[in-house]
């Protein structure tokens, strides 16, 4: 499927917005909620405020029973993400109290929460968005403006796609196929399910998602045919999951096993199963990365010790320029759909990934309110990977301001008075300056992370290797050198990880060169030349934006004696 370009990406901001306020709200929304008119529609308000007399959770009862014996199983989580996990998984909590080596007691009786679950309320969040101006055309007041912004950016969008969750194919005994979804289809979870892969024949067609024959997918459940009418709407490739799973055959076992005896290949480790956008372009590859993260935050499993199943029905190779991020999240390699062609596959415990371009999607295609910033459901992603990846922050560093320039080194966007500028900046002796090539010749993608991580001011023109921002310390400042009349795109990602962002304002002080036809419009167009910049003033915003950096409340310079 061909990749969109980065421009669609505001496509549906007002349809959309409309479009996925009207299906939360029709999905369930708690009625803790309060409610804003925003026209024809209400708009959730966000989380409901503590009372005096509220817990900040449901008591979970009596302490689990655990043998004395048992070991505290580390899910290799970032440190701050422990109280959180302790909160969903008490039985954990229990052992980690009792066992000597367990590493994160002072994680423990926090009862930190997300904002989604059952009786987390607002109060005890440690962060929630900010928004810097009141926009009257979306809100009445800036803080129903935040509101709208964590539910369509931050754990709010989590929320209420658990609150629309029902079963579609309800299990016959204890141990039978279950299939349970969010609405339309955009995540799944299954249990004892039979793939018929035997008609599977990847090297005959190049399409990727092909329907597979009637009766593929079976199981011993009861489908809910109405349930299942209305939750599928969206029909797309890599919208949703219902031409996987919209026809399930209903077949008669009785037992797991006698399931599973039909079988040439039974998955018996938990199995994420997803659909891939492009895995040459890094902005529209980590939609899949970040939705793979919101499913496992969904189904509130950590493990690496799982297998990811790519879901391609073609014969197609598929390029990977940032496969080494899968170690983030899996211990075993990826398993192509066609390796287990002409095979039975038994599917004990699987989940089905919310998807890369679903219509009111997270990431792409995520309508935003503007003038807010600040996604801790993002955040939470970028030091997920980073922790997972063995990446180290190393600052910040006193005295010098780390400044990554990225040298795009490619056919359009090059910077030709590249040299002159980076002389320029390194005239400022606080300033410690780096040109970077990110390019898998020079380096791994890890590597390349590990200097974007180490970053304080990163530089570049617009191109999808601004989507390393996502994972630049909490207080850097990304700087989009020429936005090429994309001017969304960045900014919006930029307000989504809560970094700053600045771009080029003065088009008097820029020059194109080398321009060519747009490849489609047959036009010169922004996004199809090479670019110079006035010295004076591409100085003036790199020293505006350290400014920032050293003005903002994480940035506390380590000295020697504390890395010592």
């Amino acid at each position: 499927m061909m990749a969109w370009p980065c421009s669609w990406c505001p496509v549906l901001f007002v349809t959309s917005y409309l479009a996925i306020l009207s299906t939360h709200i029709n999905a369930g929304v708690s009625d803790n909620f309060k409610t804003v008119d925003h026209g024809h529609i209400s708009i959730p308000e966000g989380l409901p405020r503590l009372q005096d007399t509220d817990s900040v959770l449901p008591e979970t009862g009596r302490q689990p029973s655990i043998p004395v014996t048992a070991k505290f199983k580390d899910p290799n989580l970032h440190p701050e993400h422990y109280p959180y996990y302790f909160t969903h998984h008490p039985e954990e909590a229990a052992i980690c109290r009792q066992d000597d080596d367990c590493l994160h007691k002072d994680a423990l009786d926090k009862r930190a929460c997300w904002g989604y679950e059952v009786g987390c309320y607002r109060q005890n969040l440690t962060a929630y968005p900010h928004c810097f101006k009141h926009n009257p055309g979306w809100a009445r007041s800036i803080e129903a403006q935040q509101d709208i912004f964590w539910n369509q950016t931050d754990f709010g969008y989590l929320k209420n796609m658990r609150e629309g969750h029902t079963q579609l194919c309800i299990p016959k005994t204890q141990q039978s196929t279950s299939l349970d979804c969010s609405p339309q289809m955009h995540f799944c979870r299954a249990r004892n399910l039979v793939f018929n892969l035997t008609q599977l024949h990847p090297h005959s067609t190049y399409q990727r998602y092909k329907a597979l024959a009637s009766g593929y997918v079976s199981g011993d459940c009861s489908m809910n045919h109405d349930i299942l009418e209305q939750y599928s709407q969206h029909k797309g490739d890599l919208q949703s999951w219902v031409k996987e799973l919209g026809n399930i055959s209903e077949i008669s076992t009785g037992t797991r096993e006698k399931l599973q005896s039909q079988c040439d290949v039974v998955l018996d480790k938990p199995t994420f199963l997803m659909k891939l956008d492009a895995g040459v372009n890094m902005y529209h590859h980590f939609c899949d990365f970040v939705n793979l993260y919101l499913s496992q935050v969904y189904n509130q499993s950590y493990s690496s010790d799982i297998y990811i199943i790519m879901w391609d029905t073609s014969g197609m190779f598929y390029g990977d320029f940032f496969s080494e991020t899968w170690q983030a999240f899996s211990d075993h390699p990826i398993i192509p759909l066609r390796d287990m062609a002409g095979k039975t596959v038994c599917l004990q415990d699987g989940v089905f990934s919310t998807l890369p371009r679903m219509p009111r999607g997270f990431f792409y295609n995520m309508p935003m309110v503007p003038d807010c910033s600040g996604s801790s459901f993002m955040r939470a992603f970028s030091q997920h990977v980073v922790h997972r990846l063995g990446i180290i922050q190393q600052g910040p560093v006193r005295d010098k301001l780390r400044i990554t320039f990225l040298d795009r080194n490619s056919s359009f966007r090059n910077v030709i008075n590249q040299k002159e500028l980076i002389d320029e900046l390194k005239k400022n002796t606080g300033y410690d300056v780096k040109v970077v090539v990110y390019n898998l010749k020079e380096l791994t993608f890890v590597q390349q992370l590990k200097i974007t991580h180490n970053s304080d001011i990163f530089i570049s023109m617009h191109g999808a290797g601004l989507t390393h921002l996502l994972f630049l310390p909490d207080w850097a400042v990304i700087f989009e050198l020429s936005n090429c009349e994309d001017e969304r795109c960045y900014l919006d990602l930029a307000r989504l990880r809560g970094v700053h962002y600045t771009t080029w304002q003065k088009q008097h002080l820029l020059q194109k060169h080398n321009e060519a036809p747009h490849p489609s419009l047959g036009t010169p167009h922004a996004k199809f030349c090479d670019y110079s910049f006035n010295k004076e003033e591409f100085v003036r915003l790199v020293d505006e934006a350290a400014q920032h950096v050293r003005s903002h409340p994480k940035f506390i310079p380590k000295n020697i004696h504390d890395e010592l």
